[in-house]
């Protein structure tokens, strides 16, 4: 019998933001480009089967444990754990000044 993951849920912001990083690296290397998003996306999916895997968000104000993040590609994916999803929350290159959400 096959194990059910939880299901995963992108906000828009972060599938706008994994368009974008497509469309940035593409300009110089499609091969490249397919390469970094199905890494972030095989990642992503994995958090269905292993969503404490990483560790806590440090960036999320008041955090109760279910804001993750973790690194891949030198971007930064956060996520929020629930009951039955995973909330694909937020997609950034880690050059950038994080914020506080």
């Amino acid at each position: 019998m096959e194990k059910k993951g939880l299901k995963i849920v992108w906000d828009t912001k972060a599938k706008e933001a994994l368009k974008e990083i497509f469309t940035f690296i593409a300009g110089d290397n499609m091969n490249e480009a397919e390469k970094v998003i199905k890494s972030i996306l095989d990642s992503t999916r994995a958090l269905a089967f292993y969503p404490d895997i990483h560790p806590i968000d440090r960036f999320k104000i008041n955090n109760d444990g279910s804001y993750k993040a973790y690194e891949i590609y030198s971007y930064r994916i956060s996520y929020k754990v629930q009951t039955e999803f995973i909330y694909i929350l937020r997609l950034r290159h880690t050059s950038r000044n994080p914020f506080i959400y």
